[in-house]
């Protein structure tokens, strides 16, 4: 077989495997859109998205109608755009820092995020979701504000990054409990810890089209931008000896998974896990190649965290958890087993 047969068969392997995972996962939204207190079916659920795309088909009930297109639509499409941008922002960051143990809230965005997000709910600046959310992402934001000034010009390198983002996050985690412990009120404080937690229950199609926006840019950077996350899997030096200038290169991608988190922290919480374990599922099953990891890690991690979320919000009916405890059951065990796999892993 000559190497030309072996790169088609591998492309033609890829795509398939592509198209089976956007059917899988098509397939798995209808069915989480169906699991709910109402009892609806797959072929509701269509319809209902037929209706509001315009085509001639008889409408739902209103009260059927606004629990699938209002509620359950909007949430299950905001878990796949977490999940999926969380996954892809944790493999560029553990391909960046040649870190097994990065994930996406590695820069401190997860701990600004909650201080911006305590501030709104504690102190009541502001009311709503859409308050929640721009105090989250304003919190992000200044997190990442002190990673790059604390870094200085240039980034210094993977380890430099990883300690100013510990570091960071220790100082806004801290900021957190201040508010939390100076507000004093039990009401404000169950609200806050839900909400550091993890949670899709405040989805809305504000939350889902801004979502995707950001999710969409930041994946397309980072997925140009493979070749160059191949070259650092052999260091720094490496890649600079292959034509990548890393100071940029790394810049670039620091920022926009840095904002794509943000913007993704602001609309379900913290959910851990999701960013840093199925980078390396997907790992096992593709191979080390950024092009086809990363739409890979888009994939499964929606996957993920769209049936994570439907147990959470199912399994204890009518109390719901919140998704980030779930994923965290999950994700510590999965991780292990993955850890205990792959003894070849760099330490």
């Amino acid at each position: 077989m000559t190497a030309r047969t072996v790169t088609a068969t591998r492309r033609l392997s890829t795509i398939l495997a592509i198209v089976v995972g956007i059917l899988l996962l098509a397939m798995s939204i209808t069915a989480a859109s169906v699991v709910g207190a109402a009892g609806l079916s797959p072929a509701a659920v269509l319809r209902t998205v037929a209706v509001h795309a315009g085509l001639p088909v008889e409408p739902l009930p209103a009260l059927d109608d606004g629990i699938v297109w209002e509620l359950r639509l909007p949430r299950v499409l905001l878990a796949v755009l977490v999940g999926g941008g969380l996954s892809v922002c944790g493999a560029v960051l553990q391909a960046l820092t040649r870190n097994p143990l990065a994930d996406p809230y590695l820069l401190g965005i997860s701990s600004g995020a909650s201080t911006g997000a305590v501030a709104v709910l504690v102190l009541g600046i502001g009311t709503g979701a859409m308050a929640l959310s721009t105090g989250a992402f304003a919190g992000s934001l200044l997190a990442f504000g002190c990673v790059l000034a604390v870094i200085g010009r240039g980034t210094g390198g993977s380890i430099r990054v990883v300690l100013t983002g510990v570091v960071v996050s220790q100082l806004f985690s801290a900021l957190t409990s201040l508010i939390v412990i100076w507000a004093g009120d039990a009401q404000s404080t169950r609200g806050v810890t839900f909400w550091l937690l993890g949670s899709l229950a405040s989805s809305n199609w504000a939350s889902v089209g801004l979502c995707a926006a950001a999710g969409a840019a930041g994946v397309l950077i980072c997925w140009l931008a493979s070749p160059s996350l191949d070259a650092f899997a052999f260091g720094r030096e490496a890649a600079a000896s292959l034509g990548i200038t890393p100071a940029r290169t790394e810049i670039t991608l620091f920022a926009t998974t840095a904002l794509t988190t943000a913007v993704l922290v602001a609309a379900s919480g913290a959910i851990g896990f999701v960013g840093l374990i199925t980078p390396h599922a997907v790992r096992a099953l593709t191979g080390g190649r950024h092009r086809v990891l990363l739409p890979a890690c888009a994939l499964c991690g929606g996957l993920f965290l769209l049936v994570a979320d439907t147990v959470a919000r199912a399994a204890f009916a009518p109390r719901e958890i919140p998704v980030g405890v779930l994923t965290a059951l999950i994700g510590v065990p999965a991780f292990a087993v993955i850890m205990w796999r792959r003894k070849d892993m760099p330490a």
